[in-house]
């Protein structure tokens, strides 16, 4: 069933503060609309111009960069109360430079930005934490650009590799933990080869570095 401006979570952190009711008001008066995608369906791509910020609702969208011979690279994982879209429409070139592609069927809130950043002639205190609630927001998806950033940065595959399951590891507060993704999304996150992942991955595992089934992994 899809979700309406009535119906949304009450849980969503861009909310927090605001009582159901009033958060109903306020996203009609900004125009706010729910939006469906299906798996694989990209919803902004490079180039294209950004005039929203999205929220996600269900589901998981991921931004990627693609370079001009095709190497994909998977930036940041976006899932349920994350936003997309907003780096472009902040700035002053609305240009997207990255692609942003729904790898699950996910539905979202699209926010046209202009209408947040102005508030309207009502002053509603709701919307001033709408607001506030949307910069927490940014500085967390900056803050998980910067684990990516540390994580590619490291010389070999394999420290890329330990580096990732040691954030997994702090973040599930247990050595034992599901990553989140493929291989082959793994591979993309990691700006590696999906062949080469996987050999060094094995060789973890020999190494008794790493015990790993699927997407389980148990960090030594």
């Amino acid at each position: 069933m899809t979700a309406s401006l009535t119906t949304l979570p009450d849980d969503l952190p861009l909310f927090d503060g605001i009582s159901p009711g009033n958060r109903t008001t306020m996203l009609t008066c900004l125009g706010a609309r729910v939006r469906k995608a299906h798996k694989k369906e990209f919803l902004v791509l490079a180039q294209d111009e950004v005039r929203y910020i999205g929220i996600v609702l269900s589901g998981e969208i991921h931004m990627i960069h693609e370079d001009r011979w095709g190497d994909k690279a998977v930036l940041a994982v976006i899932r349920r109360g994350g936003l997309f879209g907003e780096t472009f429409v902040c700035g002053t070139m609305l240009q997207s430079s990255v692609t942003f592609q729904a790898v699950k069927n996910t539905e979202f809130l699209v926010l046209p930005f202009h209408k947040v950043l102005h508030v309207c002639t009502n002053a509603c205190p709701f919307h001033h934490g709408l607001i506030e609630n949307m910069l927490h927001l940014m500085a967390d998806k900056n803050a998980q650009l910067l684990t990516k950033l540390e994580t590619i940065s490291k010389k070999t595959l394999r420290k890329k590799l330990l580096t990732y399951f040691s954030f997994q590891s702090e973040r599930a507060g247990s050595p034992t933990f599901t990553i989140p993704m493929t291989r082959t999304q793994l591979a993309d996150y990691l700006c590696a080869d999906r062949t080469a992942v996987a050999r060094e991955l094995t060789r973890m595992k020999e190494d008794g570095l790493i015990e790993i089934d699927q997407q389980r992994v148990t960090l030594y």
